[in-house]
């Protein structure tokens, strides 16, 4: 290159020079990388010929190590790492492990806040200061949905992602271990978007009209299939990309030593494996899905596409026309509700039927301290031990409509039984 002056080769692959391009006369070294046709570039930042010499053997030795013990030679940005993590997550979510939709908020994070927060700084530049100052900054830059303020528990869970790719980074060994940041998260007290017992019924009796009203033979099939994904999952409890993942292999129904029906369910999701239990009345959900399935065999998926494929999305765009036009899209806090709010809804009728707090985290696969975390508002009306307790003999209860609801939740919320009807 025309631009180096004074070349000076200390060994093979060594060399410092300095660059008639500068005004400065600072000493810069290139390191050949070991094993490659690469070499690195490093400024010296000294003018001082015997310093620079020490300097550029130190990095030498340093390349030679990183390679050694395959830590990266050329360091990346912050907004590099960033990219690559979500390319990653996005590879995560297309094998099932976790949903899209997830995807596509951890992407937004990325894209949205965090690049334009840290930039293009090298990654191993990164401190525990700018995860610390990250709540103010997002405060004064930034708006929460529909222009409103951004909560704290937005807040929190860019800074989950922010830390997701620092661990990233450390795995790669882009960064060292220590540099992952520390420290509490901002609380998120915020209400979950679960629905009431007056707004589910509602939900339950609008979404069979809805299904009626279908325009089409197709799409009469996805409503269906979406109202009975609801009943499922609101049921059930599963994250929805346990139901993604959900085989018909993995349904089994059994019955205990009173000779009660219920329903076995083997979900996987975050690379973990579990069983979960549901009333009877989930495998006649099922059961309908079944029978309009063309996917029906025991390695099949049970959420599918008509076409008998892997449903990715979930219904989601099915689960928000049907949660618009029955005007519960939002919450009464103004939370938009998802597929995910039938999970929040089971957890609140559980908790509201006296289910003990340990059993229902090891039925939905979390923390003790998450439950109570999140669902410290509702006050159990009594201690008990079993998960389906509160669902006399696991029947449905009737609603007052002079129906028995499609739900063991709808149902089960009930303070008291409904009365029987008498002849006159």
């Amino acid at each position: 290159m025309s631009f180096l002056v004074d070349v000076q080769e200390l060994k093979t692959g060594l060399i410092i020079f300095r660059r008639s391009d500068v005004k400065h006369c600072n000493w810069y070294c290139r390191v050949k990388v070991p094993k490659e046709d690469r070499y690195k570039t490093i400024s010296l930042k000294t003018s001082d010929i015997n310093e620079a010499r020490d300097k550029a053997f130190d990095h030498d030795a340093d390349i030679r190590f990183r390679v050694k013990h395959e830590v990266p030679v050329f360091e990346k940005s912050f907004s590099e790492v960033a990219t690559e993590y979500s390319n990653h997550r996005n590879a995560v979510a297309t094998s099932g492990q976790m949903t899209m939709d997830r995807w596509r908020v951890v992407d937004s994070h990325i894209r949205l806040h965090l690049i334009p927060y840290i930039g293009n700084i090298q990654i191993t530049l990164v401190r525990q200061d700018q995860w610390r100052d990250y709540p103010l900054w997002r405060k004064q830059n930034g708006k929460g949905l529909r222009g409103g303020t951004t909560t704290d528990g937005t807040i929190r869970h860019e800074m989950i992602t922010f830390r997701g790719i620092m661990k990233f980074a450390a795995d790669k060994r882009y960064i060292q271990e220590r540099q992952v940041p520390k420290g509490n998260l901002p609380s998120d007290k915020a209400r979950r978007e679960e629905f009431t017992l007056q707004e589910y019924r509602h939900l339950h009796t609008f979404a069979r009209r809805w299904i009626k009203d279908a325009y089409r033979e197709w799409n009469a099939w996805y409503r269906n299939m979406a109202y009975n994904f609801m009943l499922v999952m609101t049921n059930t409890g599963m994250r929805t990309m346990e139901a993604g993942n959900l085989r018909w292999r993995d349904v089994d129904t059994r019955t205990d030593k009173h000779g009660r029906t219920f329903v076995c369910l083997n979900v996987r999701g975050k690379g973990k494996f579990r069983e979960l239990v549901a009333a009877h009345n989930v495998a006649s959900y099922l059961d309908r899905i079944k029978a309009i399935s063309k996917a029906t065999k025991p390695d099949d998926f049970v959420f599918t596409t008509q076409e008998g494929k892997r449903a990715v999305s979930l219904y989601s765009s099915l689960i928000e026309d049907l949660l618009t036009k029955s005007s519960l899209l939002h919450s009464s806090s103004g939370s938009r509700r998802s597929t995910y709010c039938f999970r929040h809804t089971y957890a609140t009728f559980r908790l509201m039927e006296g289910v003990d707090v340990y059993f229902l985290a090891k039925q939905m696969g979390t923390s003790v301290e998450m439950i109570e975390d999140y669902y410290g508002h509702i006050t159990p009306a009594e201690n008990a031990g079993r998960i389906l307790q509160g669902i006399p003999g696991w029947e449905p209860i009737a609603d007052g409509s002079g129906e028995p609801p499609d739900s063991v939740n709808a149902g089960g919320a009930k303070t008291k039984p409904a009365k029987p009807r008498t002849k006159k």
